[in-house]
């Protein structure tokens, strides 16, 4: 037999050609990633993420991974979904599957214009075991796109039809469980039998899915109810179904009928409402309420959501004063370090809480502090003369990623306060099936951002993005529901806006980079978006949000 060598793990294999992956995989079983093991679900070739039905013929840099990998982690979470979509197709055939948006503990889904009875709930839950215990084959067919768009139309799922309809190709993927199709932007588990860690739990008008934590493939990720969240996703979600702007599909249809200008002054517009009624409430309280807290991930838009709002409350006749919590870092050789001994930036005994306390006590004390500009290539805090006291129409506008937690100025008093969530909560979908996710439109954003300001290379921003979320999932999301206020900072022509500065820059990272198999995933993504044209780009206003990271803002 004619054989191909393959690098696996820096060890070169012999196997036959034609060979699957999944011999080889079988062979080895589990995988180790930061200590951790986990069995084999998919395989990075030449660091782009193949399924382990991927045929050898030539010689490859194999790299195995399990759910612990990012891209594992992705080829489970869209595998999982197809096996919920087989089971609600089976036991309630008239019946559509929507998985609308991520919540901190899975995936929300519902039915279709329908509430899902916690009875159906668990004949799902009871219908999806039975099919992981029958180890059920996932199969992928190349379909003419119309033959695919009859047939998704036949499931009651007109997004995939439209999305498909709205890229002009004439063949797509389809994928196949037990005689039921869908459609996925990314290789799946080999069978259902990998699928064994989930469950299902009633929630709001349908339930939530939920999956493996990020750290360890056998136990589920905690269940937290954040209600204030889920009602901004579902405003949002309402939103879009008022546009008509629910898929992909449906905002490319939008564009290439010429509307991208007409859509952009209306996401502005309901933009410019959402700051308009924060203000609102703080002015009501305007006796109480003294300091401003904004906090909000990576690539949020804190900074301009905390000057818009400063906008807004002047409009009011109040006289906001916008601060950085980054001002209130400690000297560099103060700062915790965390389990790599690396500086560690996003702790919150990173910054000076004590210095933070006391200056904002004496402002509501109607004293006059000093604010230091911390000086961050020095990693020193400067006190350079920036005085401050606040007049009675004075209010302090504060944005930071700890400012929602309450162990930030314990000794300030709470009822002065008035805390701002920010976050792209993106409820658009890719189909009826695929939701987009909220980090992956905030890495476009940094990763413009950061080579546009920072002369970060796209690879550098892709590669410490993993670090970053760990940070967030820490330091920011435990604290979502302490606010008392929650923006959405995401726009519907943002993905669009972005494929047209990111696409050039994720295009120039090379095969040989670890960043490969990442960029190489998100131009695939971006494929599916219809991109703006300089002339639409040219449109967005210069108070815009999205002014941050693509440049022209003049807030």
């Amino acid at each position: 037999m004619e054989t191909v060598k393959i690098c696996v793990g820096g060890r070169e294999i012999e196997v036959g050609m034609g060979s699957v992956l999944r011999e080889v995989a079988d062979k080895i079983g589990v995988v180790s990633y930061e200590g951790k093991e986990a069995r084999i679900i998919a395989a990075l070739v030449d660091h782009k993420l193949k399924s382990l039905d991927y045929r050898v013929f030539n010689p490859h840099d194999v790299e195995f991974v399990s759910y612990l990998h990012q891209e594992g982690r992705r080829t489970y979470l869209r595998s999982l979904c197809f096996l919920l979509q087989r089971a609600v197709r089976g036991l309630y055939p008239t019946k559509v599957l929507e998985i609308d948006h991520s919540l901190p503990s899975g995936f929300y889904c519902t039915f279709k214009d329908e509430r899902v009875g916690e009875s159906e709930v668990l004949e799902i839950r009871e219908e999806m075991r039975r099919l992981v215990a029958a180890d059920i084959p996932f199969l992928r067919r190349k379909m003419h796109v119309e033959d695919a768009g009859r047939l998704f139309l036949s499931q009651g799922q007109p997004m995939k039809a439209g999305l498909q309809d709205s890229l002009g190709r004439f063949y797509c993927s389809v994928y196949f469980l037990d005689g039921v199709a869908d459609s996925f932007h990314g290789p799946l588990v080999p069978s259902t039998g990998y699928l064994n860690v989930f469950d299902l739990v009633p929630f709001h008008h349908g339930f939530c899915l939920q999956y493996p934590m990020d750290t360890d493939a056998d136990r589920l990720i905690p269940r937290v109810k954040q209600m204030k969240l889920t009602g901004t996703l579902k405003e949002y979600a309402e939103w879009c179904r008022t546009t008509g702007i629910q898929g992909v599909g449906s905002l490319n249809r939008c564009l290439l009928e010429g509307r991208a200008i007409e859509l952009i002054n209306l996401c502005e517009a309901r933009q410019e409402r959402g700051y308009a009624e924060i203000a609102d409430k703080i002015f009501a309280e305007r006796d109480r309420i003294k300091i401003v807290f904004l906090a909000g991930p990576s690539s949020s838009g804190k900074t301009s959501s905390a000057l818009r709002l400063a906008q807004q409350l002047k409009v009011l006749g109040m006289t906001p004063k916008v601060v950085e919590l980054d001002n209130y870092f400690v000297e560099r050789d103060r700062t915790p370090r965390d389990e790599k001994g690396e500086f560690d930036f996003e702790a919150l005994g990173a910054m000076d809480l004590d210095l933070l306390g006391q200056h904002l006590n004496a402002l509501l004390a109607g004293e006059t502090v000093e604010i230091p500009r911390y000086d961050f290539k020095a990693g020193q805090p400067r006190f350079e003369g920036n005085m401050m006291h606040l007049d009675e129409n004075d209010i302090l506008v504060m944005e930071g990623i700890h400012a929602l937690d309450p162990e930030m100025v314990p000794s300030v008093d709470q009822t002065r306060i008035f805390r701002v969530y920010a976050s792209a909560l993106t409820s658009l979908k890719v189909d009826e099936n695929c939701v987009i996710s909220t980090s992956d439109n905030r890495l476009l954003r940094r990763m413009v951002r950061d080579n546009r300001v920072r002369g970060i290379i796209p690879e550098n921003t892709i590669l410490r993005w993993p670090s970053v979320r760990r940070g967030e999932q820490k330091n920011i999301f435990p604290f979502q529901e302490n606010a008392d206020a929650q923006f959405n900072s995401a726009l519907l022509y943002e993905l669009p806006l972005l494929k047209y500065y990111a696409e050039p820059l994720l295009s120039r990272i090379l095969p040989s980079s670890p960043a490969y198999a990442e960029a190489v995933r998100l131009l695939k993504f971006l494929r599916y978006v219809v991109a703006l044209t300089p002339e639409e780009v040219a449109a967005i206003p210069p108070t815009s949000i999205l002014r941050e990271f693509i440049g022209g803002q003049t807030l």
